[in-house]
């Protein structure tokens, strides 16, 4: 029971000893807004136009490669065959020859349809092996920070009953500013 009472009382002398507040309106003189500079970071991309080797050119020639020369041998073995079935006499020889001549030089093409010797010219200009120089397109971004300024609040000074007043708020409070106004009673 003891308890309850010195409890009660406690807390009696607690809400006694506590200030009367109640909310009034007070004149705002001005309010200047406070600014900081923010870096703020973005992309900034750009393209570039690079040279690379090693696009195969329409016609697949396959420059500087060396000469191949088993077509014109089997080639002129088999022109020489069929030559020596045809005429009689001195004119077989010659059948035989022009046949060996003619198969070598249809052997040596079939075999060698797609090279070209290595000192070869395209168009005035050195050919560059079967390969020609392309443009590949090389995108490049960085980082950069661009300043900004951004309000950060507002410094208000106001007056209450003659006093005035300087204060931080993050909006502009307009003409007027509520305020908290509490009442004590002056100990001595």
């Amino acid at each position: 029971m003891k308890r309850i009472v010195i409890t009660s009382l406690f807390a009696t002398a607690l809400f006694g000893a506590q200030a009367q507040t109640f909310t009034d309106n007070a004149r705002v003189r001005s309010a200047e807004p406070q600014y900081e500079n923010v870096n703020v970071p973005r992309n900034e991309c750009s393209s570039h136009w690079v040279p690379e080797r090693g696009v195969r050119t329409s016609t697949e020639r396959q420059i500087g490669q060396d000469r191949q020369y088993g077509g014109a041998i089997v080639g002129g073995l088999a022109g020489g065959i069929l030559g020596h079935q045809v005429g009689g006499g001195s004119g077989k020889d010659v059948a035989t020859a022009l046949g060996v001549v003619l198969g070598a030089m249809a052997g040596d093409r079939l075999e060698n349809r797609n090279t070209q010797p290595q000192s070869q010219y395209d168009n005035g200009q050195y050919d560059n092996g079967g390969y020609e120089t392309a443009q590949r397109e090389v995108k490049r971004c960085r980082t950069v920070y661009d300043a900004q300024t951004r309000i950060t609040g507002y410094r208000v000074s106001y007056d209450y009953r003659g006093q005035n007043y300087t204060t931080f708020m993050r909006t502009n409070p307009g003409n007027s500013l509520p305020v908290r106004v509490s009442v004590e009673p002056v100990t001595q």
